[in-house]
């Protein structure tokens, strides 16, 4: 009932009139283009240093002057940071990174690594599929349709899920669970792709993996567990979250049916009820702060774990996309909410930037799922709301994308304020000799240093940081959506309304059961997210490899 009286809630707040996700009427605070030029400037440092010790390889360690091939080799950096650098206006990087493309050889891996279809579908499909819709270069759609041909044997025989990894070598897949992000979050780069080649077997696919997830039982009412088998199709574990594992999964629910008009309601519908039932029983408020949050469900002890993570803080910007799509200023307005709290967790550090992972104590409370938080947690907590539970920095996006979004939906320059401490923050604390790198620990200026500049340096933040200080007329939230690594793409105008009326409901009735396996960890400390233990000795970090050692 209650879950009802809140959509009751969402009908009253609909704003009637032509859908905007952008404030028609945003002005730009003084100063704004010299922040724009010092993004500029940061990318230029970054990419020139990436040109000079790592080119060709996929991303730059910042720390000996060295490089690492995470993504199979193909130079992830330089297809990543291709729509950043045509939004930029830098051409000759451009040009340089097409010719590169133009001699990638997708048909095999340059390493002994297995492929991630989720990590090479957004880095390198949404890169060069962006550049492509964004520049006309016919080679960067060619080269998308054989790299697509090779993700598709990620299918196997009547699987609805695709397998998460595949051997390029001989095509076939890595036996393993997967999880709804890696499955879900394939739709726009697919159906991009099925548009611009005319053949629709590639969206086909990526349709029918997100409408298995949603017609199944899920721990709570549009929130299915994070965990999913590709060989029955079948939840795996019963845990709920808007963090890694799951985020982009919700993320394109919304974003796939506002860029293809002829999308089935199901896309919205499911949205809208994952939103419904966050709301309902997901959201938690902090009693040091009165900050809003999303806490995670643990399917076996049937409990709120009060945690969040920077990779979850893409979510107050998607709720405020999806509410401006729907019309429903309730779902705006708590969205705005979020990205106040994820911007907290930056504020509220003596470098000025966020942690990897945090928690919080509402009413009620204070389980995470693990021990019980230290003394010093708690007087942490006392004075900010949330304490760090990760304390590394490893240039993630999150909370700037979504401040992002809150600054071209409200017009407010309290956002282009905090844009502005994020990059003196960055410049103070992330600069290293030739580049920029993360941190061990966001609450010690002095803190050590992680020796890698991932890709999305370029992708995200450096974009993200860049909009926020342009012309907002200058990819308008109103003409383009970007995938979950920020590529952009053309939308159509509007239609007049989205998903089905009415009240979503569950597209399954059968009772959700939890099925037993090994869920990959996302939201601590991905192996893929950190160097490797000869380059943190290398870096300087010979401490933490004991500590690795002993874990």
């Amino acid at each position: 009932m209650r879950s009802r009286a809140l959509w009751a809630l969402f009908s009253s707040s609909l704003v009637h009139g032509e859908l905007a996700t952008q404030n028609p009427n945003l002005s730009l605070p003084p100063g704004s283009y010299e922040s724009r030029d010092a993004v500029v400037v940061m990318f230029k440092r970054s990419y020139e240093s990436y040109r000079k010790y790592a080119w060709g390889h996929d991303d730059l360690l910042p720390l000996n002057n060295s490089f690492t091939d995470t993504r199979n080799g193909w130079g992830a950096t330089i297809v990543d940071a291709m729509s950043t650098m045509y939004i930029m206006g830098l051409d000759d990087y451009f040009k340089e990174a097409v010719a590169h493309v133009s001699d990638i050889d997708f048909s095999q891996s340059k390493t002994d690594d297995t492929v991630s279809v989720f990590e090479t579908t957004i880095r390198y499909l949404g890169g060069m599929l962006s550049a492509y819709e964004l520049s006309g270069d016919s080679k960067l759609l060619e080269k998308s349709r054989h790299l697509a041909d090779n993700l598709i044997h990620a299918w196997t025989g009547n699987n609805d899920i695709p397998w998460s990894h595949l051997d390029f070598t001989s095509n076939e897949p890595v036996v393993g669970t997967s999880n709804i992000a890696e499955a879900g979050t394939l739709t726009i780069e697919f159906g991009i792709l099925s548009k611009y080649t005319q053949n629709p077997k590639y969206r086909n696919l990526a349709e029918r993996a997100v409408r298995h997830i949603t017609s199944q039982p899920a721990p709570l009412p549009g929130l299915p567990a994070q965990g999913i088998d590709p060989a029955t199709g079948k939840a795996v574990g019963g845990y709920v979250t808007w963090g890694g594992g799951s985020d982009s999964y919700f993320e394109y629910l919304i974003k796939y049916p506002r860029l293809f008009d002829d999308a089935e309601d199901f896309f919205v519908d499911s949205w809208r009820l994952a939103v419904d039932s966050s709301i309902k029983t997901l959201l938690q408020i902090s009693t040091s702060g009165k900050h809003a949050y999303l806490g995670d469900y643990d399917g076996e002890t049937k409990r709120i774990k009060h945690v969040s993570s920077h990779l979850e803080c893409f979510h107050g910007g998607n709720w405020i996309l999806g509410g401006s799509i729907l019309r429903n200023q309730t779902i705006v307005d708590i969205g705005l909410e979020l990205v106040d709290e994820c911007w907290n967790t930056y504020a509220s550090t003596a470098t000025g930037i966020g942690p990897e992972t945090f928690a919080y104590v509402p009413e009620g409370g204070d389980y995470t799922g693990e021990e019980k938080p230290t003394a010093q947690q708690l007087e942490f907590n006392e004075q900010h709301g949330f304490y760090p539970t990760a304390s590394h920095y490893v240039l993630r996006p999150e909370v700037l994308e979504s401040n992002f979004y809150a600054w071209r939906n409200t017009g407010d320059p309290k956002f282009i304020a905090r844009a502005a401490t994020a990059l003196k923050s960055f410049t103070d604390y992330l600069s290293s000799k030739e580049a920029y790198s993360g941190l061990w620990d966001v609450n010690n200026k002095n803190s050590k240093r992680i020796n890698d500049m991932e890709s999305f340096w370029f992708a995200e933040v450096l974009k993200y940081l860049y909009l926020t200080f342009d012309d907002p007329q200058r990819i308008s939230l109103d003409e383009y959506v970007f995938n979950t690594e920020a590529h952009p793409f053309k939308l159509s105008p509007p239609k007049d309304h989205y998903g089905s009326s009415g009240f979503p409901t569950p597209t399954s009735s059968k009772p959700f059961r939890a099925n037993q396996g090994n869920t990959p960890e996302i939201s601590q400390v991905a192996v893929a997210d950190m160097p490797s233990i000869k380059d943190i000795v290398q870096g300087g970090q010979d401490h933490v490899v004991q500590m690795i050692l002993n874990q």
